[in-house]
């Protein structure tokens, strides 16, 4: 079966580390062909529907050279098994688009993953929210006086705006820092911008978890991102360094309990980040560190989530074959 991957463009994708590139080669270990598609090259047409200008690949074991073409062509994405959306922010206009565009193939009878609805429903930052219980204290507002009351109160805090990733514009803010000011000022663009403020949490020395969801299951490893000398943030794109460990309790509870819930949704393949025992972000868009983790345990995350793929498919497929009809395609 042909699984189409919406991904960045191929050129950009570091296979010695690329959790995208992991599932490809999984999906091609499972049988499957593996097809790419660049955000760009969804559109829809007239009799067609949503189309897009699909690149067939062969997966090679090279990590400098890890795919060779096959093939070119436009397709339908409701012929495809299924479709994984893993472009990587800004989740910007363009993003939003594309999400209507794969909400409106899913109506023609694509299956698409995550669901475009869940993409944009779920703010990466913003969502913890909804689950404020496992949530680290804190903020989400535009106003400057507000920001700097929780300053004042928590008197060492993270500001970060809420489309940011890689740990791009985060900043370590006490409540004598000088610079509060214009940080304040910087990311909210002189009010203009809404952003988060979280209490700092001196664990992050431990490091900044990555915990991955398949499928509605807690897998049982996460990637503790470790910040470099003289740094706040973990990201691995901000130098840190990946460590995988077993979950915690903690880290069991704050899984297994938002899990079933975001699995329900249509979220197949979640990331959530935990420093401590707080719960930061939910990451939705292209989760990460199944490459680290696999390396250093042995437990094969990509493999998972497209074992889950194909029970997900082919519980649509039952579904359909008792009565459940997908939409009609256009035209």
């Amino acid at each position: 079966m042909r699984i189409a991957f919406v991904v960045d463009p191929l050129d950009s994708l570091k296979a010695y580390k690329d959790s995208s590139i992991a599932m490809m080669r999984a999906a091609q270990a499972a049988g499957h062909a593996v097809w790419v598609i660049q955000q760009e090259k969804i559109h829809w047409l007239p009799l067609h529907g949503v189309c897009a200008e699909a690149v067939h690949i062969e997966l090679l074991a090279d990590d400098r050279d890890w795919h060779v073409v096959i093939d070119r062509e436009t397709v339908a994405l409701r012929d495809f098994m299924a479709v994984l959306m893993r472009k990587d922010p800004p989740f910007d206009m363009e993003y939003v688009a594309s999400t209507w565009l794969l909400q409106r193939a899913e109506a023609e009878g694509a299956r698409v993953f995550n669901r475009p609805q869940a993409l944009r429903d779920h703010s990466e930052k913003l969502a913890i929210v909804e689950f404020a219980q496992f949530a680290v204290p804190m903020v989400v507002a535009r106003d400057p006086a507000r920001l700097h009351a929780f300053i004042d109160i928590e008197n060492d805090v993270i500001l970060k705006p809420l489309d940011g990733m890689g740990g791009s514009e985060i900043f370590r803010v006490r409540h004598d820092d000088v610079n509060r000011n214009v940080i304040v000022e910087t990311l909210t663009r002189l009010g203009q911008r809404t952003i988060m403020a979280q209490r700092y949490i001196p664990e992050i020395v431990d490091g900044d978890k990555r915990i991955l969801i398949v499928g509605g299951e807690v897998m049982p490893y996460s990637l503790a991102r470790i910040p470099k000398a003289g740094e706040t943030r973990g990201n691995l794109a901000a130098g840190g360094r990946g460590v995988a460990r077993p979950l915690s309790d903690r880290d069991r509870q704050i899984a297994g309990t938002l899990a079933p819930v975001l699995a329900a949704r249509g979220l197949l393949l979640v990331g959530l980040d935990v420093i401590g025992d707080w719960l930061t972000e939910i990451n939705v868009t292209s989760p990460t560190c199944m490459v680290e983790i696999a390396e250093q345990t042995g437990f094969d995350t990509a493999q998972a989530v497209i074992a889950a793929l194909e029970r997900a498919c082919s519980t649509a497929n039952n579904r359909a074959s008792v009565g459940f009809t997908r939409s009609s395609p256009a035209g």
